[in-house]
């Protein structure tokens, strides 16, 4: 029986997401002897890249916010976008404590993702979003310390391409250390009623 190029694509999408999600837990598995003293995986650390406006930015840039962190890409077909809106409406749903909590995004094709590009795209979700570039190397290292998994898949005969990554979304401190992780299927509201919680505990 022949299968339409939708019906691959979605089914080739669909694999791609459960091969991050399950990744992305044995990376979190394979952390779990390096703790902090608090009993947290090790995720997150430095990091200097380049924002959707050509800004050199660094970590340090954001101490005294918490900060929600994707890790995606502008030719993302649907997970991308879906957790793009996702943390745009947890945003909104958040009220006036929104200007407490920094959204980023870091792309994982920063061959395509040139700072225009990213300009262009962010601007399509809650307007607090940073979306941020770097070199290879730079993106790379980031991913490392976030324990987030990437490849860049074969091009097709147009030379396009998908990138599989890792889906998690990170919640981290205002000073920088991480405190919880979101899955793609998270409710807004749900997601905005953890980061209230965090909050409130100062």
């Amino acid at each position: 029986m022949a299968f339409s190029r939708t019906t691959l694509f979605l089914a080739a999408t669909a694999i791609a997401v459960a091969l991050g999600l399950i990744v992305n837990v044995l990376f979190l598995d394979q952390g779990r002897p390096k703790t902090t003293g608090t009993g947290l995986p090790s995720i997150g650390g430095p990091f200097e890249l380049i924002d959707h406006k050509g800004l050199a930015t660094r970590d340090s840039d954001f101490r005294g916010k918490y900060l929600l962190v994707l890790f995606g890409y502008t030719f993302c077909p649907d997970v991308c976008p879906t957790e793009l809106q996702m943390i745009s409406e947890a945003m909104e749903n958040l009220g006036q404590l929104r200007t407490k909590v920094q959204p980023l995004m870091i792309t994982v094709d920063p061959e395509r993702d040139t700072v225009d590009v990213l300009a262009s795209y962010i601007g399509s979700f809650h307007p607090s979003f940073i979306a941020l570039t770097g070199s290879t190397a730079q993106v790379k290292s980031v991913a490392k310390a976030y324990r987030v998994f990437f490849g860049k898949g074969p091009p097709d005969d147009t030379g396009d391409y998908f990138v599989d990554h890792s889906a998690f979304i990170y919640l981290m401190g205002p000073d920088g250390k991480y405190l919880h992780h979101f899955a793609p299927t998270t409710a807004p509201e749900d997601m905005a009623s953890k980061i209230r919680e965090f909050i409130s505990r100062g």
